[in-house]
């Protein structure tokens, strides 16, 4: 049975004991490469990088932004470890088949895929000549960004509409050599355009000049844009978050998507002294 698995049964029957009802027995899941992520804590993170306070809402929005970008600002840090952990079961699978476009999605909101998102990019623009491209497909709550303080002009929804090109809404990441493909503009029909044959070109096209594609996705339920990416792309990685995820979400999820795309999961949120490793058997 896998280790994240029994982790998040673990959390639902302490939130149903809380809650004063027995658990219910669960089918366990089988997992792939499976990696725990730690996130570090709002109150502490803006101290510890920049080494003193601010006011309480500029320090909060200020630590929930820097912790979606901390590989690049604690580059030697536990979670950047991690994600530099991920990138090395990503690479031992890419050399048995194709990973070239990967996907990053969670079953709902706010379970860190887009700081899973950002910081496995982040890692993987790290080796040595790999050149790395991370497009923002989440055309409704694009946050890629706002993490990376870009300011792009135009974006992908301007590429897929014919307003823009590739070129032009490519944006480079100072110190790093990373190129993002940020979202510009909200358009009425996100998932039409995600399904369309641009964005198959779109794919193909950057597929030719970059070595990993990391794609930012909407969450799962609710919406069929993960999907329709999914479809286009190599490989998937499902990102839960301890003590939110519930399990049924996770299946409902995996019904949704291609299960043969999915290559694991990133549990997130887990505090360190659980170890520092989470792979399934």
């Amino acid at each position: 049975m896998a280790k994240v698995y029994e982790a998040m049964r673990r959390a639902e029957e302490e939130r149903k004991r809380r809650a004063g009802s027995e658990p219910s027995p669960v089918a366990p899941v089988e997992w792939e490469p499976v990696v725990q992520t730690v996130t570090p804590s709002k109150s502490s993170l803006w101290k510890r990088m920049f080494g003193r306070s601010r006011p309480r809402a500029q320090r909060d929005a200020a630590n929930e932004i820097n912790k979606r970008r901390i590989a690049l600002l604690q580059p030697d840090s536990y979670v950047a470890e991690q994600y530099r952990s991920l990138r090395g079961r990503l690479d031992a699978i890419a050399a048995q088949r194709p990973l070239r476009t990967l996907v990053v999605t969670s079953p709902m909101p706010g379970e860190g895929k887009t700081t899973a998102a950002v910081n496995l990019a982040c890692v993987s623009s790290l080796s040595v000549g790999r050149k790395v491209l991370l497009i923002d497909c989440d055309l409704r709550r694009p946050q890629v960004h706002k993490t990376l303080g870009l300011r792009p002009e135009t974006g992908l929804a301007e590429v897929l509409m014919d307003r823009a090109t590739l070129d032009d809404s490519i944006v480079s990441v100072e110190g790093v050599n990373l190129d993002v493909l940020p979202v510009r503009s909200l358009p009425g029909n996100p998932s039409e355009l995600l399904g369309s044959e641009k964005m198959q070109t779109l794919i193909e096209d950057a597929s030719g000049r970059y070595d990993r594609i990391v794609f930012d996705t909407p969450a799962a339920l609710g919406l069929p844009d993960a999907k329709v990416v999914c479809d286009l792309c190599d490989g998937l990685i499902l990102v839960v978050r301890a003590d939110v995820t519930s399990q049924h979400d996770v299946q409902a999820t995996l019904e949704t998507l291609d299960r043969r795309r999915v290559l694991g999961m990133i549990l997130n949120g887990t505090p360190a002294d659980q170890g520092r490793y989470g792979y399934s058997s």
